[in-house]
Formats: C-alpha cells, structure tokens, sequence
C-alpha cells in the first residue's frame, strides 16, 4: 500500500511508497481512483518511468488517446506525446505551448477523458531556483457547490456543445502559436460533441461543472445571448482563487489529475533558453460511468 499526504488545500495530495515503474495491485489500483476523486491531483514523486511504463500504469486506467494533432509521439509509443519548449537542430521535440489556459482535456470528445498522467523529466528554473511552467487546477466539485440555487435549477438538464477548434484557434490567436490551422481531415475527426453541463462524478457521486473556457462554445436550445451570458458567469465564477491549487514542479514528479472534476492551466512563464520536457498520456472516462464508483471517495 501507499501513504496519501494531502496538501491541506482545496485539492492535491502527495502518494509516497509507489514505483510507478512496477506493476500496481489491485487495491493499489482501487485505492488509488479514491485518492484520485478525494484529492483532484496526486503527485508521485522520485519516479523514472521510460515510455513502456508510464503506458502501462495509465492504461489500468482506461483506454489510451492518441493525439489527433498526430505529431510530438514517443517514436514506437503513440499514445505517450512530448510536451517541450526544446528545439533540436532547428526542430521543436514536442509541443511547446501545450495547456496554456483554463480547459479540461477532452472535453471536446464524445468520450471525455478519465485522467491525465504527465510525466516531468526536465522542470525550467528561474535564476533563484524557483520552478517555473507550473499547472494550475481548479475544482468544479467545489465550484458547482457553491452556485446559487437559482443557477443549479437552471443549468439541470442542460447540455452544452464542446468543439476542439475553439481552443486551438485561441492558441494560434492569442498565444503566438506556430501551430498551424486544423486540416479539414482533422476537424471531420473531431467534430464538435454535446455533454451534460452538469456531471455526476462517477467516483465521489457529488455533482460537477462540466462546462470549460477552453472548448464550451454554447449551451444547446438557448438564446445566444443568454448561452454567452450564463457561459460568462460559470467561467468567471469556476476560475475564482479559492478554488485553485497550483502544483510547482520536480523533476521526477509524476502529476495524475481528475479531468472529469477539474480545469487546469499550464503557466507560461518561461523562455525559451528555460528547458521544459514532459511526456503525457491521457485516459479515457471509457468505463468509469458504466462502472461507477459513487461515494468511493
């Protein structure tokens, strides 16, 4: 078994006594999907995890996403992408600006994502030795509570459209991307999807804002006024301080966070002169709804 050290705030938790290299038990699998749905964000430190591993410890949690941008894989290992600022001979080794404002992963799929394991092998430094590139969470757990009651009987019921393009083209837009436009394959392979804006957590049982700035273009059957109102009120109200965790990087670290119960944000504060190296795989919420671990946590 495992220690859980939580942070003592709004969410993260630190797992000491697990070699994600080896293969998890049964109850360290159980164990570890309650710590997840408790705690939002664990962090495994002290770990080193070639491709094959880190695969195969996030894939006992769902079934593995391969990128749609089809680029900066794990020769070999698809489903492991390198995000990095390093370029060699003149190439990028992965993506540079990956995450870089409030969203939750997949959400823009019609099988949203469980988890994402993200793996930190070289963590920038600022000249006093402080981390930086450092990924910000927010619970929707918490959020969703602490909605009027009036805002919570409005949104039941509702779904609302996520469309991967929304974020790509806000990357491109207003971070000075280099990535280019999405081809015409690739948006017919993501087209945009339709979820619930709110959730049931399939491992707390307590209710969720599923609803991000990233992805969420508008709740479906409402006036577009009143979707871009209601949108603006949810987004602003879900990305205030008290429900915000920030997680400063190791190297070593491996970070394992609930994609269904959080939004994240990677924190762009780095030059390019400040290496960053990371690979990510991303599990999908294949099987957690038909197989729901409600009050587990």
């Amino acid at each position: 078994m495992f220690d859980i050290v939580p942070t003592g705030e709004i969410l993260g938790a630190t797992i000491e006594g697990l070699d994600l290299s080896q293969p998890l038990t049964d109850a360290d699998f159980r164990g570890l999907l309650r710590a997840l749905g408790r705690h939002g964000v664990l962090r495994f430190p002290r770990q080193s995890l070639d491709p094959a591993a880190h695969k195969a410890f996030a894939s006992r949690f769902g079934t593995l996403e391969v990128n749609v941008a089809g680029s900066f894989q794990v020769e070999g290992h698809p489903e492991v992408m390198i995000l990095s600022n390093i370029v060699e001979e003149g190439k990028p080794i992965g993506i540079a600006d990956a995450g870089q404002d409030w969203h939750t992963d997949m959400s823009y799929s019609a099988v949203i994502s469980l988890t994402n394991v993200l793996f930190a092998l070289k963590v920038p430094h600022d000249e006093a030795g402080n981390p930086l590139g450092n990924t910000q969470f927010a619970s929707m757990q918490a959020a969703y509570d602490d909605l009027p009651d009036a805002v919570k009987r409005r949104l039941e019921g509702a779904t609302a459209e996520h469309d991967f393009n929304k974020f790509w083209e806000m990357m491109r837009r207003e971070k000075g991307s280099t990535r280019p436009p999405l081809s015409e394959e690739q948006r017919r392979r993501k087209p945009p999807v339709h979820h619930p804006v709110v959730l049931t957590h399939p491992i707390t049982g307590r209710k969720v804002l599923y609803a991000n700035p990233g992805y969420t273009v508008r709740i479906d059957g409402w006036p577009q006024a009143e979707s871009d109102e209601m949108l603006d009120v949810l987004f602003r109200h879900q990305l205030q301080e008290k429900y915000i965790y920030t997680h400063r990087w190791t190297e070593g670290d491996v970070l394992m966070w609930d994609n269904i119960g959080c939004l994240h944000n990677a924190i762009a504060d780095y030059r390019a002169d400040q290496p960053r190296y990371m690979r990510r795989c991303q599990v999908m919420a294949d099987w957690i709804f038909e197989h729901p671990l409600a009050g587990a946590a």
